[in-house]
């Protein structure tokens, strides 16, 4: 669910993008989001710098709750994550192949990939029959749009010195998904946030090592003043 084209990467556009509001401690979270990403982005996007194995042990999943949850295409928990669609088939119908996702969130931030994942809005002109608020242009159709359904875009038009532009300020639905705005939200939320964490999966074990790291530091320094005074003591 996250078809973001390479060629897109550096634009975000002039968007103000809410935030994510994501927390890459909350263990439920990211095992909602672990399935989100299975089961609506893993036929596009791979994951290739996480195994399944290192995301089963920290989403405080058995080897048994990793197979027959999130391991669709893949026999050993070693493994990490393919996408399911061949990347020649997937240029060929999109124009480009769909980015690993393993490192998205550290390149593009959490709010961005927020606001993409709810900024799909129906365009005529389009191939997929959608455009993107966040990223124009997208290669990527509205995957999620049974979940959250579609909607258009509200519109405000500008004109200065005779150059008229635009600018989205909203959206407003024209079908109803199976999640109403709020649990929608939360769906994507909980995906973006497995996103984050598998962007870095030693995150949290590198900030509990940071803080015996500065206790040492400041025992240490402790120490060491306390050594230069009584070496020095005698010096006039």
């Amino acid at each position: 669910a996250l078809f973001i084209s390479v060629q897109g990467l550096a634009a975000g556009g002039d968007v103000e993008l809410e935030s994510a509001d994501i927390d890459p401690d909350n263990i439920s979270s990211l095992q909602r989001g672990a399935r989100n990403f299975m089961n609506y982005c893993s036929g596009c996007h791979s994951a290739q710098y996480v195994r399944f194995n290192t995301i089963g042990k920290y989403l405080e999943l058995s080897e048994e709750q990793l197979v027959d949850n999130l391991m669709f295409n893949a026999e050993k928990t070693f493994e990490t994550i393919q996408a399911s669609m061949p990347a020649e088939d997937a240029a060929r119908w999109y124009g480009t192949a769909p980015p690993d996702m393993s490192l998205m969130a550290r390149a593009k931030g959490a709010d961005y990939i927020f606001n993409f994942l709810k900024g799909f809005y129906l365009d005529a002109d389009s191939p997929t029959g959608v455009d993107n608020s966040v990223l124009a242009g997208t290669s990527m159709p509205h995957v999620l749009w049974q979940l959250q359904g579609y909607q258009r875009a509200v519109i405000e038009e500008h004109t200065v010195d005779g150059v008229a532009s635009h600018k989205i300020v909203g959206f407003e639905h024209v079908t109803t998904g199976s999640l109403d705005p709020e649990d929608y939200d939360d769906c994507v939320r909980d995906t973006v946030n497995f996103l984050a964490y598998i962007s870095e999966p030693i995150r949290s074990e590198r900030r509990k090592l940071s803080v015996w790291v500065l206790m040492y530091l400041i025992v240490f320094w402790v120490i060491a003043v306390m050594l230069k005074k009584q070496i020095w003591k005698d010096v006039k």
